[in-house]
């Protein structure tokens, strides 16, 4: 048996035994972070356990269908947990607010799989090579010999198929697809998942993306790609925040870009920065963890302090070098 596998168990053991479990993620959840939370939260609650589930921030609304029996509720301040269990948030941090509800428990749990985890936990079972922590949690599931409802399969379908962006992404592997399927055999809704997922954007965001579309810049013989989005631009175009999700891959799509960049004009001096990469040899997590940000090699994100130009010069320097130190490396390797 292998330690994940070991450390997998140990994590199935603390839930069996379990009362009480609360269930956090990051801030600004995604589908991965929403589908997983609520997968668990519907696999433990089905076995009789008392399920909190909640995030500093409100599920986003196109993800709303997901939570049925609303599972999603803010504990009250001194509650005290049997378990408190951490899905798809790299770092302590990561979890807002939501951290200072989780502080009265026996054992904490981590489940993730990004590369730039901390391993903040009691218990962590972390793999960066997983395609998303719904694909984990999809695993965890199976081997414990839980129901998986077709409610359950739903959430993690979404899950799954938002992190891989629609199973295109370079984490996307053999056993993600084995997973998909075996929640399709399950009851997931592929259509209605599809539907509400991908094909139901309000119009307030084709107006923000219109924004970002006529302002991007391009720099580096076009390899480098990047834009800002201002609390200005969320009220001209009537967008909410959860509306910016995907914006940055229609730029990423552009040809010769490489590295797509979203600046994120948060408050004055402070910038959230997330970046996009096709190119498996530069490593954005990489130029995150520079600025104490995280996440993979393909997708990452930091928050910065400092002003907007003094931020941008330091994030896009950053991927040039990079680029340029790649082709360096080839044309030295092309040399005869």
């Amino acid at each position: 048996m292998n330690n994940l596998s070991h450390e997998l168990d140990r994590i199935l053991d603390v839930l069996q035994k379990a009362k009480s479990i609360c269930i956090v993620g990051h801030v600004l959840p995604d589908g991965d972070c929403i589908g997983s939370e609520l997968a668990m939260a519907m696999a433990l609650k089905n076995l009789g356990k008392e399920v909190f589930c909640w995030n500093q921030d409100d599920v986003p609304e196109k993800l709303e269908f997901l939570d049925e029996e609303n599972l999603m509720r803010k504990p009250r301040r001194g509650c005290s947990f049997d378990v408190v269990l951490a899905l798809d948030c790299a770092s302590f941090e990561r979890m807002g607010t939501a951290s200072s509800r989780i502080t009265n428990r026996k054992c904490f749990i981590n489940i993730d799989h990004h590369d730039s985890n901390t391993h903040y936990a009691d218990l962590n079972w972390v793999v960066g090579e997983s395609s998303s922590t719904g694909e984990l949690v999809f695993q965890l599931i199976q081997r414990a010999g839980w129901e998986i409802t077709p409610q359950i399969a739903n959430c993690l379908f979404t899950a799954i198929s938002t992190d891989t962006g629609s199973f295109q992404y370079r984490g996307t592997t053999p056993q993600t697809f084995a997973a998909a399927g075996k929640l399709l055999e399950s009851g997931a809704d592929v259509v209605s998942v599809c539907s509400e997922v991908y094909q139901s954007y309000p119009l307030a965001r084709l107006k923000l993306l219109r924004q970002v579309l006529n302002r991007f810049k391009l720099t580096e013989d076009n390899k480098i790609a990047y834009y800002w989005l201002s609390p200005v631009d969320f009220a001209r175009s009537g967008a909410e925040r959860e509306d910016a999700e995907g914006l940055i891959d229609h730029i990423r799509a552009i040809d010769p870009v490489v590295v797509a960049i979203q600046f994120e004009e948060v408050s004055p001096n402070v910038i959230r920065v997330c970046m996009r990469s096709k190119n498996p040899l530069v490593d954005v997590g990489e130029v995150a963890g520079m600025f104490n940000g995280g996440g993979h090699k393909w997708a990452s994100g930091a928050v910065i302090e400092g002003t907007r130009l003094s931020v941008q010069r330091r994030v896009v320097k950053a991927v040039r070098v990079i680029l340029r130190n790649l082709k360096k490396r080839k044309k030295e390797k092309d040399q005869p």
